[in-house]
């Protein structure tokens, strides 16, 4: 199996649907005999805190998941992520941008010669400006533009290892928020290629996301992972498991008298490994088979 990793933003505690994840990524990689590497996605200057970190690193170890090397952090790679947009900028493959999030769902939705733009993909308002058009925009904004690139295709099909082909639109997604601050689909493509990473595991909510980063790699010359996208976790509703569901943390569970290696046995039971009674994934290293995982959501109804 190749390098996995799991790459958790620190904007809060883990939650049974997070823990699942690393979970799948750690099996995937660890079955293998491979390296799994731990990253912290904290671009989110606001939200993100190192207290965050600790506890979601705590909870991955108390799990008895490990990972290979020191952590990275996002926040201390901007030079890495500057260098690929000025690479991508003296090729002429990016363009400034002043649209507002309402000002780019009006545009998406509204009626084009080509129909409205797909899956909310950016429509193209500034792409093809001429110099004093942009700088109208721009003093008008009052503020810097966000950076975005600009694809050379419109859509593109990538192979994923549990839902096979997924075709997706390309947009020119951004690069550089207008806060400085580098954007997520640029963070994930140059990082998961500088750290080695072969296989990326991470919810089918991001499915979508995965012809973009693959684009993106091209044009950098980058190699691109393989992805896994693995179905949600969902809370009693049927909407995505969040912590309005009640127990849904280790901390929470926890204190609901479910330990650690209880956990461990239900994320299994989930993912048909075992029969739902305690263990370490340590324990389900060997019986791992991919081609046996669920392809459906999971309902986690948290302890009362």
């Amino acid at each position: 199996m190749p390098t996995g990793r799991f790459a958790p933003s620190p904007t809060g505690d883990l939650h049974v649907g997070n823990l699942r994840t690393a979970l799948l990524a750690w099996l995937f990689a660890r079955s293998g005999g491979s390296r799994f590497l731990l990253r912290v996605e904290d671009l989110d200057r606001v939200r993100s805190s190192r207290d965050h970190e600790a506890r979601q690193q705590r909870d991955l170890a108390a799990l008895g998941l490990d990972w290979n090397g020191e952590v990275v952090r996002q926040s201390e790679r901007f030079d890495r992520y500057e260098a690929a947009i000025a690479s991508l900028t003296a090729r002429g493959l990016t363009y400034p941008c002043t649209c507002t999030r309402r000002e780019i769902r009006e545009a998406a939705a509204a009626p084009h010669g080509g129909g409205a733009a797909p899956d909310g993909a950016y429509p193209g308002t500034c792409r093809d400006l001429t110099d004093a058009e942009r700088r109208r925009r721009i003093e008008a904004a009052g503020r810097p533009p966000a950076i975005r690139l600009r694809a050379r295709v419109r859509e593109l099909t990538v192979h994923d290892d549990l839902l096979g082909p997924i075709t997706a639109a390309v947009d020119d997604v951004v690069l550089r928020r207008n806060d400085g601050v580098p954007a997520y689909n640029l963070a994930v493509v140059v990082d998961d290629a500088a750290q080695g990473v072969e296989q990326v595991v991470r919810g089918d909510d991001l499915a979508s996301s995965a012809p973009r980063q693959r684009h993106l790699a091209d044009l950098l010359g980058l190699p691109a992972p393989r992805w896994a996208h693995v179905p949600l976790v969902l809370g009693p509703s049927g909407n995505r498991l969040a912590k309005r569901d009640g127990a849904v943390t280790r901390g929470d569970l926890l204190a609901a008298g479910v330990g650690d290696r209880a956990l461990c046995g239900l994320l299994a039971a989930s993912l048909g490994l075992g029969d739902g009674g305690p263990c370490t994934p340590a324990d389900l290293v060997s019986g791992f088979d991919p081609a046996r995982l669920p392809r459906a959501p999971w309902t986690f109804h948290p302890p009362r």
